[in-house]
């Protein structure tokens, strides 16, 4: 699974957490559902959209539902403790 800090550049602090709105996260969740760019990964495009519906992302609920389908229990758990854990983190 991919993680991502995102450093805000433009207050000049180094380290400084961004939190993505709920759309980029949702486009995340997308990307690593397909594969675009690279293989897919299922448990992390579950980890995105479960926070982008958390954000108020339309439809990310409807393609987390469809991720979930094509994923086994432990990988779904995996993802469901990842975004308990990116929640914390952010």
């Amino acid at each position: 699974m991919a993680r991502f800090d995102f450093t805000d550049h433009s207050t000049g602090t180094i380290g400084a957490t961004f939190t993505p709105s709920a759309d980029v996260l949702f486009q995340m969740g997308i990307l690593c559902a397909s594969g675009r760019d690279g293989a897919v990964d299922l448990v992390a495009a579950h980890m995105y959209l479960n926070l982008a519906d958390r954000g108020g992302a339309e439809d990310a609920a409807y393609h987390r539902q469809q991720v979930a389908e094509q994923m086994t229990k432990l990988e779904l758990a995996k993802a469901l403790r990842a975004a308990r854990e990116w929640i914390a983190f952010h």
